[in-house]
């Protein structure tokens, strides 16, 4: 059962938001102010306020245990923002870029790239200082270059920046060289920070530390 404040602070918001939904509007479109005495709740709507409470508390406990322990990554790709976590609270929220959402075909051998950042749970799988990219075959497809033959053609140094995590599939956290883009939506599915955020993330999480992408 709820404490009689509880209970007198709820009706007091009820009362409240039934006087926004049915207040009427001035010619100006405001709404008007709620009377100050509204009659209380009676005991059905008072029972109806405990039992959405009681609900509301077993949502927060289920909420409460499904939250990730210890650190974890969370990438928003709707506002191109990292943030890394330990014990539960945000101690780093960072301007990355994510996937640009555009497509790349290669008809002569029927083959598509869509370059979205995949969305759902992942985790570190590795961790690289000084990582070398092997530029794959889209990557010459897109500027207008012949797909070389040999492996030094394709091997790029200094394109992912002095770390890069690996998430699978052919997906990186890693630096940048074209940090005025940071907060654009311009990868080709890969998450890029800037020199100090990724030295930051890359020193805090180790192999087996989840990332959720959304």
């Amino acid at each position: 059962m709820m404490r009689r404040g509880h209970l007198a602070a709820g009706a007091a918001l009820a009362a409240a938001l039934l006087a926004l939904l049915v207040g009427q509007r001035s010619c100006a479109g405001r709404v008007r102010p709620a009377p100050p005495d509204l009659a209380p709740l009676g005991a059905a709507e008072k029972r109806q306020m405990e039992g959405l409470s009681r609900r509301a508390a077993a949502l927060e406990q289920q909420v409460e245990a499904l939250r990730p322990r210890g650190t974890y990554i969370v990438i928003d790709t709707g506002r191109n923002r990292l943030t890394l976590h330990e014990g539960g609270k945000p101690v780093l929220t960072a301007v990355c870029s994510t996937g640009s959402g555009r497509a790349l075909s290669d008809p002569s051998r029927r083959r598509l790239w869509v370059f979205d950042t995949p969305r759902g749970e992942y985790f570190i799988r590795n961790k690289y200082p000084d990582p070398v990219w092997i530029k794959p075959d889209w990557a010459f497809l897109e500027v207008g270059e012949p797909i070389p033959r040999s492996l030094a053609e394709r091997m790029a140094p200094t394109e992912l920046g002095a770390y890069a995590m690996d998430l699978g599939d052919g997906y990186l956290i890693h630096g940048t060289l074209y940090t005025r883009a940071l907060g654009l939506s311009i990868t080709h599915g890969c998450v890029r920070l800037g020199d100090q955020d990724l030295e930051t993330v890359y020193r805090k999480v180790r192999i087996g530390t989840p990332v959720y992408i959304f």
